[in-house]
């Protein structure tokens, strides 16, 4: 061996002096931006509402942040929180359906993808269906679907607004027809709902796609959305391998959708609760003001019998 392959070998195995390894981040303490890459401290990033504070972009947020972005301190109260999905139809993947629920029901915390209350918005009372991406990416099954078919009802029975803030990858294939009957079973429940002259609002994040998007995520009053949030039933290479044709830049984005009148707004999510206070303030039913009657003093003097002609 040459002296200078010893040098070689050396500088490989021994790092120099000057060069320190790199610092191990704690999991969970920073979070990265998908679209510019900056680093974000978690609290930091959490109280700036789960928005990039360098790009503007709107990171996926999951329902409990949804929650306290929107509700009032101490005024949100759960519905149905204790309805657990089963496995119907026994269905075994590469890992039974059974043990993929309570993998995500142990990570997330949640019963399913979805979580329903009742809460104030700016101190306006209202229904809320808050979806979870986390859990097998939104997918709706059946207890997604009557969980929120449920809120509607109430909020219909309650005479209040309901609010659902979508995020879902769609159906939940695990579950076949049961699954995608909550469609139509949702559906059924805003029109009764409808028909009572109340609001619903549904607000689409990053990413509402398939049977979600086919139903109640469409079905709004006034339909918002967040920036950049993909919107669509079908995904976009699916799209262009059946059409054979190459689609827009921007296609399926809330901005392109804006475009064409598929939604009524985008709101920056700093402005969300707001707007959504506002909403139902305009909705709200026009009560006109109690009319006092106030004497003019000519007409005092007249029904005193102090009259002039």
């Amino acid at each position: 061996m040459s002296l200078f392959d010893w040098f070689a070998n050396r500088r490989k195995t021994e790092p120099l002096a000057h060069q320190s390894p790199e610092r191990e981040i704690a999991d969970g303490l920073w979070s990265k931006c998908a679209v510019c890459g900056v680093l974000a401290y978690a609290k930091d990033l959490r109280a700036n509402l789960m928005v990039c504070s360098e790009c503007d972009h709107h990171m996926l947020a999951d329902s409990r942040e949804r929650i306290h972005q929107l509700v009032d301190k101490g005024t949100w109260q759960p519905l149905d929180a204790n309805i657990y999905p089963t496995d119907p139809l026994n269905f075994r993947d590469r890992k039974a359906y059974r043990e993929r629920l309570q993998d995500y029901q142990a990570k997330t915390g949640l019963a399913d993808a979805v979580q329903t209350g009742i809460g104030c918005i700016d101190g306006l009372p209202a229904v809320l269906a808050v979806m979870d991406f986390r859990f097998m990416g939104g997918s709706m099954g059946s207890v997604v679907g009557e969980k929120i078919c449920r809120a509607i009802e109430r909020a219909t029975a309650r005479q209040l607004p309901a609010i659902a803030v979508c995020a879902s990858g769609g159906a939940r294939m695990q579950e076949g027809m049961l699954s995608l009957m909550q469609m139509a079973k949702i559906s059924g429940a805003l029109e009764r709902h409808r028909s009572a002259g109340l609001l619903y609002v549904p607000v689409l994040t990053h990413p509402t796609t398939g049977g979600v998007t086919a139903s109640f995520a469409m079905l709004g009053d006034v339909t918002l959305a967040e920036p950049q949030a993909t919107i669509g039933f079908a995904g976009r290479r699916v799209i262009e391998q059946t059409l054979r044709e190459k689609l827009p830049d921007g296609f399926q984005t809330s901005e392109y959708l804006l475009k064409h009148g598929f939604v009524d707004a985008i709101v920056h999510r700093a402005q969300l609760k707001q707007t959504l206070a506002q909403l139902i303030r305009l909705h709200r039913p026009f009560v006109p003001p109690e009319k006092h009657i106030t004497s003019a003093p000519t007409d005092v003097a007249i029904a005193n019998g102090d009259g002039r002609n």
